[in-house]
């Protein structure tokens, strides 16, 4: 089981991120802050329903979790296989991510799914599910 110091702590009992063999299983992951219930870019009104929400904060702040778990193991972005992400508005919200992906893997993409869904556990508009490859240095 990995817990990564740097990441936002799981919103439940689990782990950041499982190694099977020379895969890393690593748990949907949202935009949160470390030590923190802070949602990057989400304004709450006060009975904590979403207000508004900037997607793409919240996206660099998914990609700043996932860059986290994968570096408590030695790997980075490059060494991810295949990525699902969830989101509330694919309408609104999926160029924008789409945009980012881009930046993020200018070359050697992962494979992605991409899905909407009604909600999510907290209120956030995206998370991912990633499973990453270990090089044959790391068995």
């Amino acid at each position: 089981m990995i817990h990564s110091s740097k990441a936002a702590e799981p919103v439940g009992k689990f782990p950041h991120a499982k190694r099977v063999g020379n895969l890393l299983f690593i748990s949907g992951i949202g935009p949160r802050e470390r030590g923190s219930k802070t949602i990057p870019g989400v304004e709450l009104n006060p009975d904590g329903s979403v207000a508004s929400y900037e997607i793409e904060t919240q996206v660099h702040s998914v990609f700043r979790n996932i860059k986290h778990i994968l570096e408590e193991v030695g790997l980075g972005l490059s060494d991810l296989a295949d990525v699902q992400v969830f989101l509330t508005d694919m309408k609104k919200d999926f160029p924008v991510m789409n945009r980012l992906w881009a930046e993020y893997f200018p070359e050697h993409a992962p494979c992605r799914t991409t899905v909407e869904i009604g909600a999510l556990p907290t209120p956030i508009a995206v998370e991912l599910k990633c499973i990453a490859v270990f090089p044959e240095r790391h068995s």
